[in-house]
């Protein structure tokens, strides 16, 4: 048995293939040369004449009842829309206002505010100078002046004044009232700080 040479199988595969394109090669040649060639060129003539008259005709819309629907629905929409939109705008405008006078507003009690610290601190330094000025004039009495004073006063009003003043000049003082009267100021004192917690 004899083997075949592969490169000789391979030349004569490919030449059956170049046999088999040239066949089809001349089959195409043959029916472009027979009219279909032009047959195929009127139509694609016809095509692009189709095309430049449908470009150039003008387009004609037809609308039924359901588009004019829609139209109209759509119209309204906007007109809300735009409604609403001006609405909104007024409503904002009307914010911003709201906003710049409260802030005026906030800035004006702030300030207000710290006028009645400020005017708060005077009067309590005032007050608490008018006291001590008072309490030194109670200190600085002859106490047989200041007894009477004493005893008219309501108790919780002379024990402030004689918690404020020097041990002696009170000592002084308490000894010239009435038994009843040095004891209600006496319990009042005592039970000032009664309450202040001790740690």
């Amino acid at each position: 048995m004899t083997r075949q040479n592969p490169k000789k199988k391979r030349r004569s595969g490919r030449y059956a293939l170049i046999l088999i394109a040239g066949f089809f090669l001349a089959s195409g040649i043959l029916r472009l040369g027979s009219g279909t060639g032009s047959a195929i060129a009127r139509e694609v003539d016809a095509l692009r004449h189709t095309e430049k008259e449908e470009v150039l005709a003008p387009q004609v819309c037809e609308t039924g009842e359901g588009i004019s629907e829609l139209l109209v629905a759509i119209k309204e929409r906007e007109a809300r829309v735009a409604k609403q939109e001006a609405s909104l705008a007024g409503r904002m405008k009307a914010l911003g206002v709201a906003e710049v006078s409260m802030k005026q507003n906030l800035a004006a009690l702030i300030e207000a505010e710290e006028n009645l610290k400020a005017t708060m601190a005077l009067a309590d330094t005032a007050s608490e100078d008018d006291l001590s000025r008072l309490t030194s004039v109670y200190e600085n009495m002859k106490a047989k002046d200041a007894v009477p004073l004493f005893e008219e006063m309501d108790p919780q009003f002379s024990a402030g004044f004689l918690g404020r003043m020097r041990p002696d000049a009170a000592a002084k003082i308490f000894a010239g009232l009435t038994p009843s009267k040095a004891y209600s100021i006496s319990v009042i004192l005592a039970g000032r700080n009664a309450e202040v917690p001790t740690e």
